[in-house]
């Protein structure tokens, strides 16, 4: 068995907006998620979602304090991740609908209040909660993995 794939993901509240993105080629799913991705060997957490965020939205940040651990799996073909989310702020840029990600993963970000969470399609379940939230480390549970045509508890 191989071992979970480890990511790091960015809470980013602006003007009290989380920033979130969406991972899916010409708005075939609506379903969002915080910015981040697989950590890359030889590199820290914090510089590795340094690297994501700037590739998905063209930000540099400041990565924080971690604030949520959390687990997906499927478990038809054993995949799991376990994602490390960092409070962060934004050091530098601004968001474009044109910047490109290299790796044409993020097709779509942006910034949502909280009143917007609760008719969108998000993972993981607990992610507004902790995103507003000022209290320490949380863990989710292993939730199953999403897949864009399974309906979603989180937010709709």
């Amino acid at each position: 068995m191989n071992s979970p794939r480890l990511a790091a993901r960015a809470l980013i509240l602006h003007d009290n907006r989380l920033l979130l993105v969406n991972a899916f080629p010409g708005e075939h799913d609506d379903l969002w998620c915080a910015p981040g991705g697989g950590v890359e060997r030889n590199a820290s957490l914090p510089d590795n979602l340094k690297r994501e965020i700037h590739e998905e939205t063209g930000l540099t940040i400041a990565v924080g304090t971690p604030c949520l651990i959390n687990e997906f799996h499927n478990p038809d073909d054993r995949f799991h991740q376990v994602d490390i989310y960092f409070r962060c702020t934004i050091t530098a840029g601004t968001l474009s609908d044109d910047w490109q990600d290299p790796e044409a993963v993020v097709t779509r970000r942006r910034f949502f209040c909280r009143n917007e969470m609760d008719a969108l399609r998000f993972k993981p379940d607990s992610l507004p909660e902790v995103a507003w939230s000022t209290s320490g480390l949380s863990y989710d549970p292993l939730e199953l993995l999403v897949k864009p045509s399974q309906p979603m508890k989180g937010g709709a």
